[in-house]
């Protein structure tokens, strides 16, 4: 077999800190995966639970991981921007620590991006609240999504991304070791900002996981990150109230059907 026959090797980037109580079901959906091509870099960053055992005995059990862990806590953006520095692959995906990823996720995402040769892959989402229990509804998207429709709402879960290596390092926000912002919104803005193409799948590969802890979980709180990557990506006063004030509505409408009575029984 020749180099060129070989499958490719996309790059999975897991940052996590504290997640003991998910990490091992999040690390199993990534290796469970049908495509094997993968590698999966997991940053602990400075975890003061369980985590750092527990990756210890994950990274074991498969040649694929490899484990960064970081002295001091810097931040997801950081965590991930680490990460993804010393990624082998061409193309990378993301995954949050208390996230999971359906097996035929990578598979589906590279034949799409064979098809259309565009530039980043998302797909639709599933949800499951803190102790698993799933929702009825599914967070559909479009197979196709401009910067102008992005603004309104953020379609693209950071879990569910495939794009490269070289446009996510360009299109990152430098504002490493920050908290203020939605830096992974920023970044695809950006790259569609600049005419790069962003193509969806409407299947729920991903399942999603609510909790308090999350960011969207604080409204006032999320709502001010919303305008900071408003306003990193450029957008003036007026626009940047504008559409916050489309992406709250829309954010409405989708917690809506994220309450108790649409959980499965």
């Amino acid at each position: 077999m020749t180099t060129s026959d070989c499958p490719e090797l996309i790059s999975v980037i897991l940052p996590v800190y504290n997640g003991e109580k998910t990490i091992e079901e999040s690390v199993s959906s990534v290796l469970g995966q049908t495509y094997k091509n993968i590698e999966l870099i997991i940053v602990d960053d400075a975890s003061e639970d369980s985590t750092p055992e527990k990756l210890r005995v994950i990274s074991g059990r498969d040649t694929r991981i490899r484990l960064i862990s970081n002295k001091n806590n810097c931040g997801r953006l950081s965590s991930r921007c680490k990460a993804v520095d010393s990624a082998e692959g061409e193309w990378i995906a993301f995954i949050d620590a208390d996230d999971l990823w359906y097996p035929e996720k990578i598979e589906k995402q590279i034949a799409l991006r064979d098809l259309t040769s565009c530039d980043l892959v998302y797909t639709a989402s599933a949800f499951i609240d803190e102790n698993g229990n799933k929702y009825k509804w599914i967070m559909h998207v479009p197979h196709k999504v401009n910067y102008r429709r992005l603004l309104k709402q953020n379609v693209i879960s950071n879990s569910s991304v495939m794009v490269r290596k070289k446009d996510f390092v360009k299109f990152t926000p430098g504002v490493q070791g920050k908290n203020d912002m939605h830096e992974d919104f920023a970044c695809w803005l950006s790259m569609l900002k600049a005419g790069l193409v962003a193509c969806g799948i409407d299947e729920p590969l991903i399942t999603y996981r609510i909790s308090k802890e999350s960011g969207s979980g604080n409204k006032i709180r999320a709502s001010a990150l919303n305008i900071n990557t408003y306003k990193c990506i450029g957008l003036g006063f007026f626009e940047r109230y504008f559409y916050q004030a489309c992406y709250a509505f829309n954010g409405l409408r989708k917690y809506m059907h994220l309450n108790k009575r649409n959980i499965v029984s």
